[in-house]
């Protein structure tokens, strides 16, 4: 994956600012969602959508099977939904991140310990997670399983911090110059392309090259808002930060 532009510049760099509109702190709405109300059941339902991906992607890589992993995550979260399983989540273990992959595990092993028990049980012969007919060929570049959820937890959040970017520039009437700059917040816009863009957005290079550096570090700082939303500890966010840049392949 190519870095993203946000992170070219030096971790200490960027300045404080109030987190982007769209972002509720995320232990916040894991505290609500414990409480057995529709808000409770709507804070969730977002946080089950919120870290849908990266549950996929450890279930992908350590059952190798693209189907098994979506049945499995649907009823991991099937189960976050119907019974209050989270209501473990612990704001003292430090990252919700951790928490989740945790809880992803524990459910793992509580599915082939029953599947173990009714294989003994029944005398039936059940098909193994791993079975050679059921296994997919794996990316060679594929790392753990742990890896893989850290990865696409990385994913996610940069995601989240674009659209919160995206949000505010829609709201400051900027859409379009967002849309014309993406690429280069992205790191999928090569740097010889600038001179047409500034052009094609009706500004001067050095206006255009000031535009997108301030939009770099807006953007650094919706992730940061989303990474700080998911630590109980506000020291944690550099350390977090961080691991988002390895996991990413910086």
């Amino acid at each position: 994956m190519a870095r993203c532009a946000c992170f070219e510049m030096p971790l200490e760099s960027t300045p404080s600012l109030k987190p982007a509109t769209f972002h509720t702190t995320r232990w916040t709405r894991v505290c609500l969602a414990k409480s057995d109300t529709d808000d409770g059941r709507e804070a969730l339902a977002d946080l089950c959508d919120a870290y849908y991906e990266p549950v996929l992607a450890f279930l992908r890589c350590e059952l190798r099977n693209a189907d098994a992993a979506r049945e499995m995550s649907h009823a991991f979260f099937a189960e976050m939904l119907g019974n209050g399983a989270i209501g473990g989540a612990d704001r003292t273990r430090g990252r919700f991140r951790s928490y989740l992959l945790g809880a992803v595990k524990h459910f793992m092993a509580r599915r082939r310990e029953s599947a173990g028990r009714m294989k003994r049980g029944s005398g039936l012969e059940l098909l193994s997670l791993d079975h050679e007919e059921a296994i997919e060929v794996a990316d060679a570049r594929q790392g753990t399983p742990d890896a893989e959820f850290d990865r696409q937890w990385a994913v996610t959040v940069l995601a989240r911090g674009l659209e919160a970017l995206h949000l505010e520039c829609v709201a400051e009437n900027r859409e379009t110059f967002f849309e014309s700059v993406k690429p280069l917040l992205t790191g999928d816009g090569a740097y010889g392309d600038q001179a047409a863009l500034a052009t094609a957005c009706g500004m001067n290079l050095d206006a255009f090259r000031m535009a997108v550096h301030r939009l770099k570090k807006r953007l650094r700082q919706c992730v940061k808002a989303e990474v700080a939303g998911t630590l109980d500890d506000p020291a944690m966010v550099q350390e977090e930060m961080q691991s988002l840049f390895a996991a990413l392949g910086g």
